[in-house]
């Protein structure tokens, strides 16, 4: 009996096996299992994985200069003050403004000069030259004061820079310097903030790099304006002559050296690379073809025309 039922079984296999084959079916769908050897798949050619086949990203044709240049468009990085309705509107009226007047590059430590409406001058305007010792503030509230030291007398004048006052912004000496802001220079001897008033433009080749004027200046005995002592400054020559012992313990005490360390604290003060991209790409376009206007006039002014004809 045994025999008998596993000879049956052995038949019925067979008989199951064969007429799944029959039909027709893949091997993989009918599952069926031989010994012969299955036939091999299409040789099917691997491609290559080349450069070109990789999607590349698209080169961001704002330039990286931007946020330097037109630092007044980034918003205040402070969330409790952000308001993206507010900002873009801002940013419009700022476009509009400088449709109107050429507002030049220029930094902390340029030499700039200004000319206002002022009602009580004779001609109506009122023209100051001087350094840029301050840039501060975002949007339409953003300023720049001027030094310079007239008659022995040191004189500072605070502009908006989107004043609708404002007549001509002049950059007669563009240039950078080693620390963000100049204020030191209240302190400082009057030489490093005296300015001719008749001061000639200084006009740097196109596509120049903007040149970092590494002069460290002296500063007056104290009192001071602030206690520079704590401000790690790289611009000051003699800070350590006038540091006491007592001063200098005070100025480590609270000093934080550790923040340079501290990403947070870093992304908190600073306005994220796409954000600025999205602002600097809205604005782009307006503020192009405003350059490319400001470099034909700047051609035009530095044409001489000749007096006699060959």
């Amino acid at each position: 009996m045994n025999y008998l039922y596993r000879n049956n079984s052995a038949n019925r296999i067979v008989w199951l096996m064969k007429t799944l084959c029959s039909e027709g079916l893949p091997a993989s769908t009918a599952r069926c299992y031989s010994t012969k050897l299955a036939p091999e798949p299409p040789h099917v050619p691997k491609v290559a994985s080349t450069a070109s086949n990789v999607p590349t990203e698209r080169k961001s044709i704002i330039p990286p200069n931007y946020r330097y240049v037109y630092q007044e468009f980034l918003p205040d990085p402070k969330v409790e003050w952000r308001n993206s309705v507010r900002e873009k509107l801002e940013r419009k009226d700022m476009l509009d403004r400088r449709a109107n007047i050429d507002i030049p590059e220029f930094y902390v430590g340029s030499v700039v000069a200004v000319t206002s409406s002022d009602p009580h001058a004779e001609n109506k305007t009122a023209r100051f030259v001087g350094v840029c010792i301050l840039r501060e503030k975002c949007g339409l509230r953003a300023r720049f004061i001027v030094r310079n030291v007239i008659d022995h007398q040191g004189i500072e004048i605070s502009y908006d820079l989107y004043d609708p006052t404002l007549q001509k912004i002049e950059v007669l000496r563009l240039e950078k310097r080693l620390d963000e802001n100049l204020l030191y220079l209240r302190d400082a001897l009057d030489e490093y903030s005296t300015f001719d008033v008749n001061m000639e433009p200084e006009i740097l080749p196109e596509g120049a790099p903007v040149p970092i004027n590494d002069v460290k200046v002296v500063l007056k005995p104290r009192p001071w304006y602030a206690r520079w002592e704590r401000h790690n400054l790289q611009g000051v020559a003699n800070i350590d002559e006038h540091t006491n012992e007592r001063k200098r313990r005070k100025a480590e005490a609270v000093a934080t050296p550790w923040e340079k360390y501290d990403l947070m604290k870093e992304y908190r003060r600073t306005i994220p690379e796409e954000e600025q991209k999205e602002i600097f790409t809205e604005i782009y376009s307006q503020i192009h073809s405003l350059e490319l206007a400001r470099k034909k006039m700047k051609r035009k002014r530095t044409f001489v025309k000749p007096t006699k004809l060959a």
